[in-house]
């Protein structure tokens, strides 16, 4: 930005500048122009969602996780699974999977992986 400073006889400090980069900044304050890193940020969010390497959360998820409801459930309802498919696709047992989603227990580390992996999310997503 070329700008040029100038204090006013009564000390008041204004900037001179070219009228092109007034306009720019009078776009971007009007919300017409974004940041360039905003634009990259989302242009790299596009480019991973569409090498599915994320994915959009429908908010209903999301409250729900916000809410405190367990994260194994939640996932699971998400990914249209019974509690039986989902406990097949992971290798644990049915009743040690329901006793996990109603906070009997807490499953091990290891199981807690093979959870994540049968929903296609990182253990930090089940964490609650």
């Amino acid at each position: 930005m070329t700008a040029q400073f100038i204090t006013t006889p009564s000390g008041e400090r204004l900037v001179v500048l070219p009228e092109s980069e007034y306009n720019d900044l009078v776009k971007i304050a009007d919300g017409a122009m974004e940041d360039a890193s905003d634009s990259a940020a989302y242009a790299r969010f596009l480019a991973r969602e569409a090498a599915g390497e994320t994915e959009m959360i429908p908010a209903e998820i999301v409250n729900r996780l916000l809410a405190g409801e367990n994260p194994v459930r939640v996932w699971r309802s998400h990914r249209g699974l019974t509690v039986t498919e989902l406990a097949d696709k992971a290798g644990v047992a049915q009743p040690y999977l329901s006793q996990i989603e109603t906070g009997k227990r807490d499953g091990t580390l290891e199981t807690m992986r093979r959870i994540a992996a049968a929903l296609g999310v990182t253990l930090d997503d089940l964490a609650g």
